[in-house]
């Protein structure tokens, strides 16, 4: 149950990472450097991406929700529902934008996913 736990709250804490650098680095630095973008475009994208990031916040949300609720009750399918839609968004970023989001968002919700299936 333990590890359960831990694999969903560092996929949450991703999520807050990913919230952070979409909504209010994108235009920085340091945002421009992890997603490799001109300061022109992250300007003329700012309002895009921050609506993304709101998007991972309400992942997190929900994620920390289920632990809240108890991974071995009835948090169990709500933190099945949230990483199944962390992996859906993390498989479609990889298809559609970087393949590394297949590695930084889909895998670690897959991951956690089975570990919360299968926990005893």
């Amino acid at each position: 149950m333990l590890v359960a736990i831990s694999l969903v709250v560092l996929v949450a804490v991703l999520h807050l990472y990913f919230l952070v650098l979409e909504m209010f680095l994108w235009d920085k630095p340091t945002g421009r450097k992890v997603f490799g973008n001109t300061a022109e475009f992250a300007t003329a994208s700012k309002v895009l991406a921050a609506n993304q990031g709101l998007y991972n916040g309400f992942l997190a949300a929900g994620l920390l929700w289920s632990v809240w609720m108890g991974l071995g009750g009835a948090g169990r399918p709500i933190a099945l529902f949230f990483l199944a839609c962390v992996v859906v968004a993390g498989l479609y970023g990889a298809m559609t934008a970087s393949r590394k989001i297949l590695f930084v968002q889909a895998l670690p919700g897959a991951v956690a996913a089975a570990a919360v299936f299968f926990m005893t």
